[in-house]
């Protein structure tokens, strides 16, 4: 991982960490630093239902010491949470198929979960 700062490298292995303990699938980490001001880091994953997601998303609040700068669609089939240098995108299954956000940011380097353990 490439000059991530570290405490950005230390809130993403907080975030992941997070979700793998709920059992969430397919985490993924686009670093989209070149290409938006948006936010640095993109974190896609997997819930198979909404209790879960809403799971993770307490988890993700408790590993990182901090509520998200925004959470939104917390009872949807997509919830947010902006953390600002990192943006959580926690899908059920046929929404992440749908927005495919992986396809959309296709120029994002992807960053290796295992690397953060």
């Amino acid at each position: 991982m490439k000059n991530i700062e570290i405490s950005e490298r230390r809130k993403l292995a907080a975030v992941v960490k997070a979700l793998l303990e709920k059992k969430i699938d397919d985490v993924r980490i686009l670093d989209v630093r070149k290409l938006t001001w948006i936010a640095d880091f993109f974190v896609i994953a997997v819930a198979e239902t909404t209790v879960q997601a809403r799971s993770a998303v307490e988890s993700i609040e408790e590993m990182t010491g901090e509520a998200p700068a925004s959470l939104e669609g917390f009872n949807s089939q997509w919830i947010l949470l902006d953390y600002k240098d990192i943006i959580v995108h926690l899908f059920l299954p046929e929404t992440k198929t749908f927005y495919n956000l992986e396809k959309l940011w296709a120029d994002a380097e992807q960053i290796n979960v295992s690397s953060l353990r």
